[in-house]
């Protein structure tokens, strides 16, 4: 846990636990409509469950989380700035995975014209909107962990 925690005013921290709230209702109600159509067709609970383990496929690999969220949370960053902020990543395999996050459409790799040519890489609107919906997620962790306390 990264010390020391993030402490917030109690209204603040009170405002991020009813977002999280409801976050946690409208997945509930995301659930129970797609629950209602696991049983038609070739839609059952083991294509549902396949067809999640895809979608989230892209999250599952080392670093993946690690360089979304420096784009998140820092936005656009040259790649050693991203290599700074990501202790032991080697420049490979950042490489490697910024090359596949560009290909997953999460991110932008953008080349400036030089002397010297400048590549600055930034979250897709793909991208974004994947970091706003895991924010209340990551913020609920954060709470969980003590990493954001009360004051």
């Amino acid at each position: 846990m990264p010390e020391p925690p993030m402490i917030l005013p109690p209204t603040e921290l009170r405002t991020i636990s009813d977002k999280i709230s409801e976050t946690i209702q409208t997945g509930g109600q995301i659930r129970t409509l797609l629950s209602d159509h696991s049983t038609q067709g070739p839609f059952d609970i083991a294509w549902e469950v396949d067809a999640a383990v895809e979608a989230l496929d892209v999250f599952g690999s080392r670093w993946t989380i690690e360089i979304l969220s420096t784009l998140y949370i820092a936005g656009d960053r040259r790649f050693n700035e991203m290599k700074h902020l990501l202790k032991g990543i080697s420049s490979r395999t950042l490489s490697d995975k910024l090359r596949y996050l560009v290909e997953e459409d999460l991110v932008i790799r953008s080349v400036s014209e030089g002397p010297p040519i400048r590549v600055t890489y930034r979250l897709s609107e793909h991208g974004k909107t994947c970091g706003r919906l895991l924010s209340p997620l990551v913020a609920f962790m954060k709470i969980h962990k003590g990493s954001i306390i009360g004051a």
